[in-house]
């Protein structure tokens, strides 16, 4: 059952999983619970005793971009690889609620935010009696770093675009344009998992990194090959996937656009870099709801 656009939600019960991070290698347990209307999402490291574990979802407090984003508090409790647990909060319309999880790392599960659509689905929502807010976009904001960037412009309901491009013949050029919205959301991107290089992996676990991955829950390219045994699962999985990374770090704006999204071969950090320059333009946003809206258009 799809979320009301007019009223906040959490979930109706506690949604409990596990899974290995992809970065850690940690096997990390989940407990996603219901939150207060205006609560937001925060997440609690339940491992994390001797100090402030709480650590809201928010942008201003991005402390890495590097393969994944980071978030952290003033205490240095730290949960990373949040954005597609967030991009899947994004779609499905879950305002508020507190994960719980007694690791590092929220689970990489399979690579994409599917697994986190059915956890949220078997939960079931709860509509609250307060009313959803969103960010409207009023003028347009760009950041750009080299040949990446990424944009906010105005628009009447959330779109998404984005272009990736590898020398791989297994990517190369691929494109996408839509109407974000929930249905999209679970029939076209959901299902598309995270991808890497064979090349970077050495250096990528001397860094402490990708300790986790593996062909269950990473798309892996060997020059122009997809090293899994099943291919993709639908075209134009990569840039899809890197879509579902955007519409997760945009959540941490702490609610949904109405606006128009465009990023150009960006990643976690130039999203971020978005997210931030946004909330320090004032004049380029406002908080709204679909009742002011549509009573605006009238």
């Amino acid at each position: 059952m799809a979320s009301s656009p007019f009223y906040q939600h959490t979930l109706a019960g506690p949604a409990i999983f596990a899974g290995v991070g992809v970065h850690s290698g940690q096997h990390v347990r989940v407990s996603i619970r219901p939150a207060p209307a205006g609560a937001g999402i925060t997440f609690v490291r339940t491992d994390v005793t001797d100090r402030d574990n709480r650590i809201p979802a928010r942008g201003d407090l991005v402390v890495q971009t590097q393969l994944g984003t980071v978030i952290g508090n003033d205490a240095g409790a730290k949960v990373s690889t949040v954005e597609h647990l967030m991009a899947a909060f994004a779609a499905l319309g879950v305002d508020n609620a507190v994960v719980e999880l007694d690791g590092p790392e929220v689970p990489i599960m399979d690579g994409s935010a599917s697994p986190f659509v059915d956890i949220i689905d078997r939960a079931g929502l709860r509509r609250q009696e307060a009313a959803r807010s969103y960010i409207e976009i009023l003028e347009t904001i760009e950041v750009t770093d080299q040949d990446k960037s990424a944009k906010l412009s105005p628009a009447d309901q959330f779109e998404m675009s984005f272009q990736v491009k590898f020398d791989s013949k297994a990517i190369g050029h691929q494109s996408v344009d839509e109407v974000l919205d929930e249905a999209m959301f679970r029939a076209e991107f959901a299902d598309c998992r995270t991808f890497g290089f064979v090349e970077e992996v050495d250096a990528l676990r001397a860094a402490g990194l990708a300790r986790g991955g593996s062909l269950d829950n990473v798309v892996v390219i060997e020059g122009d090959d997809i090293l899994n045994p099943e291919g993709l699962r639908r075209d134009k999985e990569m840039v899809r996937h890197k879509a579902i990374d955007a519409l997760g770090d945009l959540y941490l704006l702490g609610a949904p656009l109405l606006g128009r999204f465009e990023g150009i071969y960006s990643g976690h950090g130039v999203n971020n870099a978005l997210v931030r320059a946004l909330l320090e333009t004032p004049k380029a946003w406002r908080w709204t709801t679909l009742n002011e809206t549509l009573a605006q258009a009238v």
